[in-house]
């Protein structure tokens, strides 16, 4: 998009600042509601220079399926669970190659010990709050177990990554349940572009504002496609598309009884990386450690309470890694070949994260209220250093 069309983009949205996906055509374009926060995109925040995918989300990259609960309860509880499902069939039997890359350790993520081991997934990916990790996996077990064919098994390693949700739910609630983890499972959708402040997202802060999930995806020279969905909830200086919002907005740090919400940059991210590139374990634990080339474009500096982390898996038929078969003859792609992936994957995951926050709305909680970010501002300082000078073109 050229410097004119983003300024006339900037200019609907500020005027307007009314859009988000409630349904879509088969071509996947999105028809908005009114008085709907818009994707970054559609205010005129172009990340990068690859085309996006129809959806412009993870599930742009086939197969891949996410799901939402959103837990809300009285004044104290707001959190949830997301579920990402790498493809249709048997995550058991039909494991998909996969790499864990840690940029910050301050976390807890269960399952990358095995994953790093043997390079594969043999369950869906859940993102919940921190202290819900372990009843959201003791559910997904039960999930797994449950399903035909599995009667015989006795190993399991089911992934779930989490982040700290606990300014706005009262996280030693562990509000968690078998059913909230089986209803994002089970509602998983293929078409799923929803974000901000919903599933795992919902109690979620970024940069001292209200974070979430966010979604993007790109298309590469070839046909691939990468894409990732973030649970964002950490800080640092925020920049929007290469621009430090520093003096454009308010103090986020609005204090009340509770206090204030943090910004500071301790909280943490997951990133989910899908690809329908053929790459094996070693490929996509380079492919993960490119993300943070995305998050650090966003301002975050990876504090000392920040886990920061990268799940990537890919999709392709050709690197699956069948349950039943003792040799697999894997196709992956030359390492020559992985430079446009990781443009890819830090497009996406900057513009991701921007997703996360201007989609999310204002949420009261368990200890105060984190805000919504402000898009006039950013968009008016975008428009008026967009605007060409008199007497030029």
């Amino acid at each position: 998009m050229g410097r004119c069309a983003t300024v006339a983009v900037a200019a609907v949205v500020l005027a307007m600042l009314v859009p988000v996906a409630a349904a879509r055509s088969p071509a996947g374009t999105q028809h908005r509601l009114e008085g709907e926060r818009p994707r970054a995109r559609e205010a005129g925040i172009v990340i990068g220079s690859l085309p996006t995918g129809p959806l412009n989300a993870l599930v742009d990259v086939r197969g891949v399926a996410v799901g939402h609960t959103t837990v809300i309860d009285g004044g104290d509880i707001r959190t949830g669970v997301t579920a990402i499902l790498p493809h249709g069939g048997d995550p058991y039997r039909e494991r998909v190659p996969a790499a864990i890359h840690v940029g910050n350790g301050y976390g807890k993520l269960l399952g990358v010990t095995q994953v790093r081991e043997l390079g594969e997934l043999e369950t869906p990916v859940l993102l919940t709050g921190t202290l819900s990790v372990w009843r959201a996996a003791d559910a997904l077990v039960d999930w797994m177990l449950a399903r035909p064919g599995m009667e015989q098994v006795r190993s399991l390693n089911p992934v779930v990554g989490e982040t700290n949700d606990g300014y706005l739910s009262d996280i030693r609630a562990r509000p968690i349940t078998p059913a909230h983890v089986v209803a994002a499972l089970e509602g998983a959708s293929t078409s799923n572009v929803d974000e901000g402040a919903i599933g795992a997202g919902t109690g979620t802060v970024a940069f001292g504002w209200k974070g979430g999930i966010g979604t993007s995806s790109r298309v590469v020279p070839g046909g691939h496609t990468v894409g990732v969905l973030v649970q964002s909830n950490f800080g640092g200086e925020l920049v929007v598309g290469g621009r430090p919002a520093r003096g454009l907005l308010p103090d986020p740090a609005t204090c009340d009884a509770g206090g204030c919400p943090p910004h500071a940059g301790d909280g943490s991210i997951m990133i989910v990386v899908a690809t329908d590139a053929p790459l094996d374990a070693r490929g996509l634990e380079r492919l993960a450690s490119r993300a943070l080339v995305g998050l650090g474009r966003t301002g975050s500096t990876m504090s000392n309470g920040s886990g920061d982390y990268v799940i990537a898996f890919s999709t392709a038929e050709s690197a699956r890694l069948p349950l039943d078969r003792e040799r697999h003859a894997l196709e992956r792609l030359s390492n020559g070949a992985m430079s446009p992936l990781f443009q890819a994957v830090a497009e996406a995951t900057e513009e991701a994260i921007l997703n996360s926050m201007f989609r999310a709305r204002t949420v009261h909680g368990h200890r105060g209220t984190v805000h919504a970010l402000p898009l006039e501002p950013l968009l008016a300082a975008r428009l008026s250093a967009g605007r060409p000078s008199a007497g030029k073109p």
